[in-house]
């Protein structure tokens, strides 16, 4: 999860991103690894702007729906889960709606991803703190978030009502301990989402997947569900404007976005790994890094992206 107003998106250092190799810079902690990302580097040319009037018409009915559906947050923990999916999932097209980010979600039929039977565990490329209202648009679930968001003002109480899963990101004798829950809350249905990369990437270049969680999904037996994000504007690929690391901060990423036109969020939903595929973590990992990787390279295009059928409204 992404870290509050004020507070770094993740922590950077000097190398270009385009210098990283797909094994990604040297990990800080097997929880929050460190990217060569950051706003000087990536984000040197948001794109075109809106009004001003209409930036802080965005900025502020963003802030209010986010407030709104926290507010309602122990109400809607007493709803059947299914009706609560469908409330959290039109919660989340508000918050995207309201910052003027346009979401295409594909690979779901009518843009919904059915609940499994079983718990299944979501993993995905980690750009922006719009990866978290993009993906539970189509897949509400619970997040696995660094130990310090429960503190956070607002995004703490969030977190902590949403059944968030905590990990202490230096604390490696406690590793075990923390697959065994991520695998209980997989046995028992729960949706689990997971940034493997462990901290954010602009979207030329990707880290790697961490293996962890991965354990988790073995133990418990469960289906691994890879999805692929990436943000567009118009032809350009990526959009500079959704991207959130290094030293930036929430209140800065929320005005670049706002400000920006014609920001397009997409999800693609990919075909899940049956659980038994694989036997061992890391070939696990790399099989889902590929597959939400591969065709995710948003390297700058002369074209338009393809984009199939299935949009949110």
């Amino acid at each position: 999860m992404s870290a509050p107003a004020g507070v770094p998106a993740s922590g950077a250092h000097g190398a270009s991103p385009h210098e990283a190799s797909a094994n990604g810079p040297l990990p800080t902690s097997i929880w929050l690894p460190s990217a060569p990302c950051t706003p000087a580097l990536c984000v040197s040319d948001p794109g075109p702007s809106v009004t001003r009037l209409l930036r802080a018409a965005r900025l502020v009915t963003g802030i209010a729906v986010i407030a709104f559906g926290v507010s309602l947050i122990p109400l809607i923990r007493r709803f059947s889960r299914p009706f609560r999916d469908r409330l959290i999932r039109r919660w989340c097209r508000t918050i995207l709606s309201a910052f003027g980010v346009r979401a295409r979600i594909t690979g779901t039929g009518d843009g919904r991803a059915a609940r499994p039977v079983t718990g299944r565990l979501v993993v995905a490329n980690h750009v922006s703190w719009l990866d978290i209202p993009l993906i539970a648009a189509a897949l509400p679930g619970r997040m696995v978030a660094k130990q310090e968001i429960a503190s956070y003002p607002v995004l703490g109480r969030v977190a902590l009502s949403g059944g968030t899963l905590f990990v202490e990101r230096d604390r490696l004798r406690v590793l075990p301990a923390k697959v065994a829950e991520l695998a209980a809350a997989l046995r028992a249905g729960s949706s689990v989402i997971v940034f493997p990369e462990g901290t954010t990437w602009c979207g030329r270049e990707h880290g790697p997947f961490r293996h962890a969680a991965f354990q988790a999904a073995i133990d418990a037996s469960v289906p691994v569900q890879p999805v692929r994000i990436r943000y567009g504007l118009g032809h350009r690929q990526p959009a500079e404007a959704a991207a959130y690391v290094g030293d930036d901060t929430l209140l800065s990423s929320l005005r670049r976005v706002s400000a920006v036109r014609g920001l397009t969020a997409e999800l693609a939903v990919l075909p899940p790994i049956p659980p038994g595929t694989y036997t061992d973590r890391r070939s696990l990992a790399r099989a889902a890094r590929e597959a939400a990787v591969s065709r995710s390279e948003n390297r700058t295009s002369s074209h338009p992206p393809t984009v199939p059928a299935g949009a949110l409204p």
